[in-house]
């Protein structure tokens, strides 16, 4: 059995970010996470280099890790509770004006490693820029790949981007196992792309035995301006060989506090 998490953390843009992050770490600890897929996950343009990082599996290409790095200061925190997470980092575009933004993958076991260019434009200085993270690890005593995505909207690239991710993980003949936010509304059109795909691939909330919560964003956020609706946005998309026992929705102030402009998704699967 193993458990998982994907959040879309919105980084230092919350207001008391340090508070938030501790009780992501608490949760982390408690729950025992052997995958966590994270989003906007950010560091400053021009904060200063981190000389030590530790358990980190570079992509080629990427910025170096600085100090404020997201990710970093979240492995760390856990480290320094005696947890160890293997993890890595894809940086897709400039965030918030400020901000080198990106995607991560933190697990129990080591990574082997890839970024791949999903949108049309490769140029970090416009925001439509896309990259996901694979990665390779090893569940359940099998190889499984695992993608952190951050996907555009529907009208904005998400057709291009998805049919790019499909054709790269229809190579792997691995389990997989897809994270994030897709900004693609239960039962819209990106959804049913999704679901239609030749991965065959099904999404943990329907597929579990039992399923909490559902909107994953609620009213306006960033990327969705003048919304006055509840969205489930954030997703875990599985592979045939998987059994889903449960995925619940998290940090909504039932099942953990919020600290971000989304809320969480949780998943308890074996293979």
């Amino acid at each position: 059995m193993a458990k998982f998490l994907t959040l879309n953390t919105h980084s230092w843009m919350e207001d008391q970010p340090e508070e938030k992050l501790a009780a992501l770490v608490q949760r982390i600890l408690e729950e025992d996470y052997d995958v966590i897929c994270l989003q906007e996950v950010n560091q400053l343009q021009g904060s200063s280099e981190s000389k030590e990082v530790f358990s980190y599996q570079p992509v080629p290409g990427m910025p170096r890790i600085h100090q404020d790095h997201y990710a970093r200061t979240l492995v760390e925190q856990l480290e320094q509770k005696g947890r160890t997470y293997h993890w890595s980092w894809v940086y897709n575009h400039i965030g918030f004006d400020r901000f080198h933004e990106g995607v991560a993958i933190l697990a129990k076991n080591p990574l082997q490693v890839e970024a791949l260019t999903l949108s049309d434009m490769d140029d970090p200085a416009d925001y439509r820029t896309r990259k996901v993270l694979l990665a390779q690890t090893e569940l359940d005593g099998q190889l499984v790949s695992l993608a952190s995505c951050h996907f555009s909207w529907w009208e904005k690239g998400f057709q291009g981007e998805w049919a790019r991710l499909e054709a790269r993980l229809s190579k792997l003949g691995t389990p997989l196992l897809l994270m994030g936010d897709f900004n693609c509304p239960f039962e819209g059109p990106g959804y049913r792309e999704i679901l239609a795909s030749s991965l065959g691939l099904k999404d943990s909330h329907i597929e579990a035995k039992e399923s909490l919560g559902q909107a994953t964003v609620e009213g306006e956020i960033a990327g969705w301006e003048g919304n006055q609706e509840a969205y489930k946005i954030d997703y875990a998309f599985l592979s045939s060989e998987w059994t889903v026992e449960q995925s619940s929705v998290v940090f909504d102030n039932l099942r953990g506090p919020i600290i971000s402009d989304h809320y969480g998704l949780e998943v308890l699967a074996h293979l």
